[in-house]
């Protein structure tokens, strides 16, 4: 069973940054998609970013594109997820979620297995 724990969220004005944590435990494989979505209250979750754990390219949200960047620590078993330029329309409940069927996508919730608890991050104008 993997369990995946979220930190780092936060309040912070617009325009500053957070980077979020997702540590990871529990069996890993190296084809594993860690993915970051998020939840404003009242809209579905939705994508915002996602890797693999054993390399490869980056996916990202429009809404996040030049913004956040999603990066990996095999060594932690941690993913990152980094938000510069925040906007109030980032204000979310934040959740990392894993899976390991690697020929899935990143983009759907139903494609991942594990999720963790969530963080809350608050930004205000």
């Amino acid at each position: 069973q993997v369990q995946l724990v979220e930190s780092g969220g936060g309040l912070v004005q617009a325009g500053g940054s957070l980077r979020l944590s997702c540590a990871a435990s529990g069996p890993t494989f190296s084809g594993v998609r860690v993915g970051w979505f998020r939840q404003a209250p009242g809209k579905e979750r939705e994508f915002v970013a996602g890797i693999r754990l054993n390399g490869g390219p980056t996916y990202y949200a429009d809404s996040v594109k030049g913004r956040f960047t999603i990066s990996r620590d095999n060594a932690k078993n941690t993913v990152y997820l980094q938000m510069n330029s925040l906007e109030p329309e980032d204000t979310a409940v934040y959740y990392c979620a894993a899976d390991s069927r690697s020929w899935l996508g990143f983009t759907s919730s139903t494609a991942y297995a594990y999720w963790g608890q969530g963080t809350h991050v608050t930004v205000s104008s």
